[in-house]
């Protein structure tokens, strides 16, 4: 019984110990977290800049007054009659007012010689830029370079010798660590040029902001944080424990305009591919392939055979565009592009955006259950593609893009049917989307009227108003009216 009762002592004797050994060691990490935010605010905070920019517009009309015909329209003596050439010179021109627009961003210096990153939102179109370090000191801002795209810019101040934050590696972010943003909330309603700094985590990676008001920016591969970002923060370093810039934060998604724990930033990796071009003023390029696609759903999946939903369905295909001259159709499914396993639609545009202009990249493609290797030179994205997108899908009559059938396109889509028109494309968020018509449907009647071809397609277009109801080979469909 003595000996149980020693085993006992003896047990409870050493698991004390491991318990109160645990219990230091999550103390010591503890206060290893803070320490080391601590020097990342103490360290990485020095290179963290404030940064105020200024816009002039002008407003108002130059002339007061314009005789008119009582009857409306231009004046009846014409431009050079009595009567206005006597107001002119009696009452003069308005002069246009001016007026100011004031804005407030973060950056970070990235090169001792005065070079600071930042967002291009934060400085596009500034008419004055005025950068404060956080000793209070100010300077002037150049813009070196900068890229709507990517929202990134390059500013130069005339100083040297300045504090600079290290460039971490995105690509090694893991969801769950700890990260530090650093910037200027509010700009100077704080009244002191020293950066503030919010700790939280990687809460995803990989986001997607989806379409914004301005289509031209890319936010379809963001980093996502629970650390506070509030207005004033783009532009400033989402930064790991180590104090090196894994992010450039851009934005915060919000009900009410405040902090609700979603942050976004512009993964590093992405500015390290274009800073020396930004520094050099150097227009940035992005790879384009000239086509339409859409993610795969089940249905869609099912439909072509496929046993999953990777890959990218290509919906339209631009004319005299890359994929067109390399022989990508509509109907085709892009699963591998240069190699890279291709998912879904967000990875096909960020492995085409960053494919070298020129290049020449083999894309693999599954048509008609077969895998296909073509080999397609890499365009540069246009500067209007936004326009060659809508004239591509025919936007003009309700978010539809159809062609006619042929024995092709029959075999394609695994059409029966020896009439109608295929739907090759719908626009997304368009009249067709909201309807529930997807590519692949053939279209056989428009408000009852029945379509054969493309010329019934026209004329029945031509004359539809308000709701349309479209039958098709799955049924029947109401687009609203425009």
């Amino acid at each position: 019984m003595r000996h149980k009762t020693a085993l006992l002592i003896l047990f409870a004797f050493i698991f004390s110990s491991a318990f109160a050994q645990q219990q230091s060691n999550a103390t010591f990490e503890g206060y290893g977290m803070e320490d080391a935010v601590i020097d990342v605010a103490a360290n990485t905070g020095k290179a963290v800049v404030s940064i105020s920019i200024e816009k002039v517009s002008k407003s108002g009309s130059v002339r007061r007054f314009q005789f008119q015909s009582p009857f409306g329209g231009e004046s009846p003596f014409g431009e050079d009659d009595f009567f206005n050439r006597f107001f002119d010179d009696f009452f003069g021109d308005i002069p246009q007012k001016e007026y100011k627009q004031k804005g407030l961003g973060s950056g970070v210096i990235i090169d001792p010689e005065g070079y600071v990153l930042t967002n291009e939102h934060v400085v596009s179109d500034a008419d004055k830029i005025t950068v404060t370090l956080p000793d209070g000191r100010e300077f002037k801002g150049e813009v070196k370079g900068k890229d709507m795209r990517s929202d990134l810019a390059i500013i130069k101040i005339n100083s040297k010798d300045l504090p600079v934050a290290p460039l971490g590696d995105s690509d090694a972010l893991r969801i769950g660590q700890w990260v530090v943003a650093i910037g200027n909330p509010f700009g100077f309603i704080m009244e002191t040029p020293e950066p503030t700094v919010t700790t939280g985590v990687i809460s995803a990676l990989h986001r997607s902001l989806g379409r914004t008001n301005l289509r031209e920016r890319d936010y379809n591969d963001l980093i996502q944080t629970d650390a506070a970002i509030n207005p004033g923060n783009s532009g400033g370093p989402l930064v790991n424990l180590k104090g090196e810039v894994i992010g450039i934060n851009v934005a915060i998604f919000s009900t009410s305009g405040g902090y609700q724990g979603i942050g976004f930033a512009i993964p590093v990796n992405n500015a390290k591919r274009i800073i020396s071009q930004l520094i050099e003023g150097k227009k940035i390029l992005y790879g384009w392939l000239g086509v339409t696609v859409q993610d795969l759903t089940e249905d869609l999946a099912k439909h072509f055979g496929l046993s999953g939903k990777q890959g990218a369905l290509v919906a339209a295909v631009l004319e005299d565009g890359p994929a067109q001259k390399a022989g990508i159709k509509e109907g085709d499914i892009i699963k591998k592009f240069a190699n890279i396993e291709i998912n879904s639609v967000r990875e096909l545009l960020t492995a085409v955006g960053k494919a070298e202009v020129g290049r020449k990249v083999k894309v693999t493609v599954v048509r008609d259950k077969k895998e296909i290797v073509l080999g397609v030179e890499i365009g540069e994205r246009p500067q209007d593609l936004e326009k060659l997108s809508s004239a591509a899908s025919q936007e003009g009559w309700r978010g539809l893009q159809v062609e006619g059938l042929n024995s092709e396109t029959a075999k394609r889509y695994k059409i029966e049917e020896k009439r109608g028109v295929l739907v090759v494309n719908v626009e997304p968020g368009s009249p067709a989307d909201e309807s529930g018509i997807i590519p692949g449907d053939i279209i056989l009647e428009i408000n009852k009227r029945p379509v054969k071809d493309i010329s019934d397609y026209e004329k029945a277009i031509g004359s539809a108003k308000g709701d349309c109801l479209i039958r098709t080979q799955r049924g029947f469909f109401l687009i609203k009216g425009e």
